[in-house]
């Protein structure tokens, strides 16, 4: 499949402040604008604090680049309250378009799970007195993870649930809530029959795309790292299962992330 150029994309979910791009970043933000990535949301809370300072940077260096703060729940042990202000004052800033990336992975539990658990619920607090959208990392605690939106989010909470695997009972609930669901390249693997059906079933407008670079890389560049010019994969995919213009498909994302992020 050759990558298209029009219309516009957006990847809502990408991770290219970190070590693994730091030799070649320019090239690859140019190479996903030749790919029609209008806009790209650089998420932080990444392996450390610094990942939130590194996607401002770039936000604050390339036009079409957002940022988030947050701490990703496999360090949430990590956050003690001097790193949580340092965070919290970075929510001020301009450039801040979501707080996150947080929630909950009860799959490697590499943080206690009332830490994650605990930090979620104030990253939570922190995006409704910003004003601020919530991106939300949910891996085996989807139930979870509902039920803290609904009590903590208090029907006053935007956001979106990155990278959605779930199925489809769990993807009705957040949209109950609100919240939009995210697709990876994840979506192109062969054993993802479940997932497609899942991206079939879900209206369009509560849809995004992303990436998660460096990670996740879609059919048909498996085995290489992941980069934003991908996600136009992702979208002919979606377009594919749901019988759908790419087109349609690229437009209407893209609007929902705009919609979401205020970009």
């Amino acid at each position: 499949m050759a990558c298209h150029t029009k219309p516009a994309l957006i990847d809502s979910h990408a991770h290219i402040q970190t070590r693994e791009f730091s030799a070649d970043v320019a090239e690859v933000i140019h190479r996903a604008k030749e790919a029609g990535v209008e806009k790209i949301i650089v998420v932080g809370g990444a392996g450390d604090l610094s990942s939130n300072d590194a996607a401002l940077a770039l936000a604050n260096s390339y036009p079409g680049l957002y940022a988030t703060i947050g701490m990703h729940p496999h360090d949430a042990k990590e956050v003690d309250e001097e790193a949580f202000q340092r965070i919290e004052a970075l929510a001020r800033n301009p450039e801040v378009v979501a707080v996150g990336e947080t929630g909950l992975d009860f799959y490697y539990d590499h943080s206690p799970r009332q830490v994650q658990i605990d930090l979620f619920c104030r990253f939570i607090q922190m995006a409704r007195q910003n004003g601020l959208p919530l991106v939300v990392h949910v891996r085996d605690a989807y139930r979870e993870a509902c039920e803290i939106i609904k009590r903590e989010g208090k029907g006053n909470l935007r956001g979106v649930i990155h990278c959605f695997t779930g199925d489809y009972d769990a993807a009705r609930e957040f949209l109950d809530l609100g919240f939009y669901l995210s697709f990876t390249g994840i979506i192109t693997f062969k054993n993802a029959d479940a997932l497609r059906d899942v991206a079939r079933r879900l209206p369009l407008e509560r849809i995004l795309l992303e990436t998660d670079s460096p990670y996740l890389t879609p059919v048909p560049h498996r085995g290489r790292r992941n980069e934003p010019s991908f996600v136009g994969y992702v979208a002919e995919t979606l377009s594919q299962v749901r019988g759908a213009d790419f087109g349609q498909v690229a437009e209407t994302t893209s609007r929902n992330t705009e919609t979401l992020f205020g970009i």
